[in-house]
């Protein structure tokens, strides 16, 4: 999918757009039960990759702290709470799910 300035993606007001992904951010914060393995087999993306969406995008914090503000908490205690070891069936999930993501992503 090719991005430019001419999309209708890139119409939305950045107060808008911003709103939008606060929401995102807090649904997700709120529904630790889906896995970021999960995430990253169905879209290809999951709470680590938002972190770096935001710090690609200007966020002046490191990767911790980018990674504390997605998941409401510093990561490696988020990790013990809520993340569960993944299974074969689903690292195979995740690698081809990856394939389908543009380049650079």
């Amino acid at each position: 999918m090719k991005m430019d300035d001419n999309d209708t993606l890139s119409s939305i007001d950045d107060a808008v757009a911003a709103a939008a992904f606060r929401r995102l951010v807090r649904h997700l914060q709120h529904r630790h039960d889906a896995q970021n393995i999960e995430l990253m087999g169905l879209a290809g993306f999951c709470r680590n990759c938002l972190a770096d969406w935001i710090r690609d995008a200007g966020y002046p914090g490191d990767k911790a702290e980018a990674r504390a503000v997605i998941h409401g908490m510093p990561f490696d205690e988020w990790k013990a709470r809520h993340q569960t070891e993944a299974t074969p069936e689903q690292i195979a999930r995740m690698e081809e799910s990856l394939k389908k993501n543009p380049a650079g992503h």
